[in-house]
C-alpha cells in the first residue's frame, strides 16, 4: 500500500539560499494540527536540526544525500531517536545510485525524495527526465515511498504517479490556483489511479 502526502513545508538554508519554514513554525502548526508535517531540509549540515525540528512536531526529515556523504548513519540514527520518519533527497545532477546504501542499510531510510527541478526556488519547470529515477527506484525497491519536488502540478502530476511516485511536493500549483482544494484532489486522484494499475 502507497501512501499520498501533499508536503508543503520545505526548509531551505545554506546549501540553497531561501530559509522558508523553520522550526517555530513547525512548532506552531503542531498546536493546531496532527496532520504528517514533511520536513526537507536542504542545509549543508542537516544534524544541526535535528533535535530543533523533533522538538518542534516534524513527522518527517529529509535531509541531502550531496551533503550527508559522511555521516548518513549517524544522521538517520538521530532522526529515528527524536521519532521523526527519515528521507534522502537528491538533486537533478545527482545520480539515483547514490541513495542505494541508505535504503540498503541496516538502519535505512524510509523514503527517497527525487527532486524535479533544481532545489532552492518555487514555481521551476518540472524535469520529465528525472522521472527515469523514479521508474529506477520503483523497480528495485518496490514497498518505498517515492517523493517528487518540483512542478507538480495537474499536468505534470500523471507522468509522476505512472513512474511510480506516490508522495507529492505541490507547493505554486495549489496556493496559485483558484480553487486549492481541487488541484489537490486532482493529484491524490492521479496518484491512487496509478497504484490501481501497478
Amino acid at each position: 500500500m502507497y501512501c499520498l502526502y501533499l508536503c508543503l513545508f520545505p526548509i531551505y538554508s545554506h546549501f540553497v539560499p531561501n530559509l522558508t519554514i523553520g522550526a517555530p513554525v513547525i512548532e506552531s502548526l503542531r498546536k493546531h494540527t496532527e496532520a504528517y508535517l514533511d520536513c526537507h531540509l536542504m542545509v549543508t549540515n542537516p544534524v544541526d536540526y535535528v533535535e530543533p525540528f523533533g522538538k518542534a512536531g516534524a513527522s518527517g526529515f529529509t535531509f541531502h544525500v550531496e551533503v550527508s556523504k559522511d555521516n548518513w548513519r549517524e544522521l538517520v540514527q538521530q532522526i529515528k531517536a527524536k521519532g521523526m520518519r527519515p528521507g534522502v533527497s537528491l538533486k537533478p545532477g545527482t545520480p539515483i545510485e547514490d541513495v542505494y546504501p541508505l535504503i540498503e542499510d541496516e538502519n535505512p531510510v524510509e523514503m527517497v525524495l527525487i527532486m524535479t527541478v533544481e532545489p532552492g526556488f518555487g514555481g521551476q519547470k518540472f524535469m520529465p527526465e528525472m522521472m527515469d529515477k523514479v521508474r529506477a527506484l520503483r523497480k528495485k525497491y518496490p514497498s518505498l515511498d517515492i517523493e517528487v519536488d518540483g512542478g507538480l502540478g495537474p499536468s505534470t502530476i500523471d507522468l509522476a504517479a505512472s513512474a511510480g511516485a506516490n508522495c507529492i511536493v505541490a507547493g505554486s500549483s495549489v496556493f496559485g490556483a483558484p480553487d486549492p482544494a481541487h488541484v489537490i484532489s486532482l493529484l491524490r486522484r492521479s496518484v491512487e489511479d496509478a497504484q490501481k494499475v501497478s
